[in-house]
């Protein structure tokens, strides 16, 4: 007789079936990878009291997508989509970068300051707007923010006048180009809200209200939540976040172009969260999850840099990756492709 079946390690069974192992897991494999095509791809150097390396890099470049990828979270979360944060990131920037080529002191600390603030009130002003058709009117938040995606450039582009508008104010590069406590700043703002969302959605009322919105809205309404303003607050938060990322990657380029700043950051943004293991069917989310998603997607554009990846099969190769990545996440595909490796004794024969 065979012996029976013996029970999985409870630890091993909690691990693989956590949503962020994986994705994790799927960093340190492109980690290898860039090892091998190159051996000091992990090698940190301190230059000027500031730290440099391809580490530092891929912290710092993702900080735009992990930004935008909060808000999307706490969207997700609530059974929602927003499809307009790569336009409402090219607004922000288009506020900004406008604002102080018109003000009579443009390279002043001020005028960056009074620029990025003009800038995120705009986007306050976004979001109420994508909260009110969801919310209010109860349109499919696909269609709601869709309207916003496909006007927003055309306002980006009416505030720059077409043109693209370039700044010269080192206290507005300061977002994406300055240091603190040698690192780069745009990674401490991105942990900063990162921190902070988590602290406000853990150890708060607020993300229990999230997902028992997310799991059943007539029912949190019916148990006296006030789903309403919940919808109504996640949509202004991811323009907010949105907005910051904006500021970013103007700040980065020192310019505002309506056409590119921002463009399919939305994609990325959804990917991270999806990766980071928060379903799409709203409910429970994962923050953590998509910290590492964000980072996953931008170590995947350095794997394909450090790889030589033909630039024609970019997206290809990424879109394989990407996956790849989601089935390994699902535990049907993983006990399919088990079923099939595993080796098949003969049958045998039952006694009579």
């Amino acid at each position: 007789m065979s012996e029976p079946a013996r029970p999985a390690n409870p630890l091993l069974r909690r691990l693989t079936g956590s949503p962020v192992v994986w994705p994790i897991l799927a960093v340190a494999a492109l980690i290898v990878v860039d090892l091998i095509a190159n051996p000091d791809f992990l090698a940190v150097r301190m230059q000027d009291g500031h730290l440099y390396g391809n580490v530092v890099d891929i912290a710092r470049n993702s900080a735009p997508v992990l930004l935008v990828a909060l808000g999307m979270t706490l969207v997700i979360a609530t059974r929602g989509i927003d499809l307009s944060v790569g336009a409402i990131a090219a607004i922000a920037g288009a506020v900004a970068c406008v604002y102080i080529v018109n003000a009579p002191a443009q390279s002043a600390a001020s005028t960056a300051l009074q620029a990025c603030v003009l800038a995120m009130a705009a986007c306050v002003g976004l979001g109420l707007w994508n909260g009110f058709l969801v919310s209010v009117l109860g349109i499919q938040p696909i269609i709601a923010t869709l309207v916003l995606m496909t006007a927003g450039r055309g306002i980006a582009m009416l505030i720059t006048d077409a043109q693209i508008t370039t700044v010269h104010n080192s206290s507005f590069e300061f977002l994406s180009s300055g240091f603190v406590l040698t690192l780069p700043f745009a990674i401490l703002v991105a942990l900063a809200l990162f921190g902070l969302t988590g602290l406000l959605a853990r150890r708060t009322a607020l993300g229990m209200l999230i997902e028992a919105v997310g799991i059943n809205p007539e029912a949190s309404r019916l148990a006296g939540i006030r789903a309403r303003t919940i919808v109504w607050t996640v949509y202004v938060f991811s323009a907010l976040c949105a907005g910051l990322a904006g500021l970013m990657i103007s700040a980065n380029t020192s310019a505002a172009d309506a056409n590119s700043n921002g463009l399919w950051i939305e994609l990325d943004a959804i990917l991270a969260v999806v990766i980071g293991g928060t379903s799409l069917a709203g409910g429970r989310f994962s923050l953590t999850g998509t910290l590492v998603g964000a980072l996953f997607i931008q170590t995947l554009r350095t794997t394909i840099n450090s790889i030589g990846i033909p630039s024609e099969f970019n997206y290809l190769f990424k879109a394989i990756v990407v996956i790849a990545v989601c089935l390994i996440q699902s535990a049907k595909a993983r006990a399919l492709v088990g079923s099939l490796l595993r080796p098949r004794g003969k049958p045998q024969a039952v006694p009579a």
